[in-house]
């Protein structure tokens, strides 16, 4: 019984980093806060709140301020809030809208999903026969 809870617990993990990559998704390139803010992709880099000696610097209200990163190497990537706050506050933008659309959902992660479900009913029947 230790090894479906095993794997219940792996697959939910499986289904959590899906869902994970589903967020980033959501994030702005650098391509797409160039087209937002109306800027160059040198202008944007410029915004940006990066520095080479620190992977992940501190908030810095005057800077555009990128979402966290692992690795140096991994793209600057934008929360559309504060794509939003930085054009509002430090550029003076008064409208600024942000449109951001849902992915679609892949067949993995629908699979994943039926799976993880079909595995919560089959613990749920072990549990009630303990």
């Amino acid at each position: 019984m230790s090894d479906l809870a095993n794997t219940l617990d792996g697959i939910t993990t499986a289904i959590n980093a899906v869902d994970a990559a589903t967020d980033v998704q959501n994030l702005m390139t650098v391509e797409a806060v160039q087209k937002v803010l109306n800027r160059s992709r040198a202008s944007v880099y410029r915004y940006a709140n990066t520095d080479a000696l620190i992977l992940n610097p501190p908030f810095e209200p005057k800077q555009l301020n990128p979402e966290t990163r692992q690795h140096k190497e991994d793209p600057l990537m934008f929360h559309p809030n504060e794509v939003a706050r930085f054009a509002q506050d430090v550029l003076g933008i008064k409208q600024v809208t942000i449109e951001v659309n849902q992915p679609t959902e892949t067949v993995t992660h629908q699979l994943l999903r039926q799976v993880l479900a079909e595995l919560k009913v089959i613990r749920e029947l072990i549990e009630q026969d303990r």
